[in-house]
């Protein structure tokens, strides 16, 4: 059977976890692509709020498979922290969840060095997370990486001891000032991974074929956002994977024939966490509206979120990149109460009118141009049917339908699982 593939189309943030939770029922396995702890999939039911960071967003429902792919990166003690905050909703995790061998292991060293280095740029910092993720793929890529797989080997220790002293040299190397105690990070390292070791480890790409074989249906689950990516996102202001649809077949092992449907998420504005340019950033009362109607706030790291308009033009080169056939928006609900929506279609770039993206979105000259509509004042969040969403509202949605040439088969307008509106 075909894969589906869910990702989102911004700078992360726009409410995937969310949407995988309420498709889960459909699919029998969720697999996670890439990226590691630096994401946040924010999950509501119930009344109660969770934040996933390394499993994939289907882990609460009964009977599913859940896979970490082989391009996550996994920190064991997040990963085991992460379980303990949900082990009284799922209780059969060691059942339902896998890793794959060939995911790459964050190890103490590792998220040393990406203080260290974030410290060491100033005022030039792009805003890392802290969390590993970049120096644990430069080891991926610098065929020196910790794989999961070589937990099953009697030496793994040594392994590990001798990776964290070629760590140790680089973090003097920065020549910053870090207050930590390696031993006290060693043996945490080491205590998680024992509760690491219950999980079951798989060769994820034989793993996921033989269900497709079993014609399965399987959901592949990004991280970040599109304009993330490593090769196709703001760079230097990026993750250090491909958040991208080309993502999943590397990042589980999939081919990129077995992809079907492409669902593309983002928000009804556009929100940013840390440095990097924002085009359609605001620094008025609508912007501080949205950051607190909308709790812009990481998921991950706590830090506020940067708020503005609808980029279309990022939004378009994002669905094009990716071969996007299914748009869900969210969070339109933080939009009620605004007496104009705007929206930027094209941009003023050095003298031109373009309607693309350029290689240096942070230029002086770019400016974006936009396209007012009427807003709406009608509460959403009480909606259970989109034949009732506002007539404002949907002029809204049948303008980016008629301009991205892709449905909108899925409106927000709550964090939770009942607020979600199909079309």
């Amino acid at each position: 059977m075909a894969v589906d593939l869910l990702l989102g189309l911004q700078w992360g943030d726009e409410g995937k976890g969310k949407i995988v939770d309420v498709l889960t029922s459909k699919y029998d396995i969720i697999a996670r692509f890439q990226g590691g702890p630096n994401a946040g999939h924010t999950l509501v039911f119930n009344d109660k709020k969770y934040v996933l960071h390394t499993i994939p967003s289907g882990i609460f429902h009964d009977n599913k498979i859940n896979l970490i792919g082989n391009g996550v990166v996994i920190d064991p003690v997040i990963l085991n922290k992460e379980i303990e905050k949900i082990k009284n909703e799922v209780s059969n995790i060691s059942e339902s969840l896998f890793i794959s061998r060939k995911a790459h292991l964050i190890l103490p060293t590792h998220r040393l060095i990406d203080a260290a280095s974030e410290k060491s740029k100033g005022k030039n910092k792009i805003g890392s997370t802290l969390k590993g993720i970049g120096p644990t793929y430069m080891d991926k890529t610098g065929r020196n990486g910790f794989r999961i797989g070589d937990l099953e080997n009697d030496n793994w220790q040594n392994k590990y001891k001798e990776l964290s002293k070629k760590h140790q040299q680089l973090i003097s190397f920065y020549n910053v000032e870090l207050n930590f105690c390696l031993a006290e990070l060693d043996n945490e390292f080491f205590e998680a991974i024992k509760e690491l070791r219950k999980i079951k480890f798989v060769d994820s790409e034989d793993f996921l074929y033989k269900y497709q074989e079993e014609n399965k249906s399987i959901l592949a689950e990004g991280a970040q956002g599109s304009l993330l990516d490593i090769d196709f996102g703001t760079y230097p202001f990026v993750t250090s994977s491909n958040t991208t649809a080309a993502g999943a077949c590397t990042g589980l092992g999939v081919s990129p024939n077995s992809i079907k449907d492409v669902f593309g998420i983002f928000k009804a504005y556009t929100t940013r966490v840390g440095s990097g340019p924002f085009p359609t950033e605001l620094f008025d009362n609508y912007g501080e509206r949205m950051s607190k109607v909308g709790q812009e706030f990481g998921a991950t790291t706590g830090r506020p979120r940067r708020c503005g308009w609808l980029d279309l033009v990022a939004l378009k080169y994002a669905c094009r990149i990716n071969g996007v056939t299914k748009l869900m928006m969210m969070k339109t609900d933080v939009l009620s109460g605004f007496d104009k929506i705007l929206v930027c279609t094209k941009y003023k770039y050095k003298g031109e009118i373009i309607n693309n993206l350029p290689y240096d979105l942070s230029d002086e000259t770019l400016e974006p141009i936009y396209e007012e509509f009427k807003g709406w004042s009608e509460n959403l969040r009480n909606l259970r049917n989109s034949d009732m969403l506002p007539e404002n509202l949907n002029n809204y949605i049948n303008f980016l339908e008629k301009k991205l040439n892709i449905p909108i088969v899925i409106v927000s307008v709550g964090p939770d699982r009942k607020e979600t509106l199909f079309r």
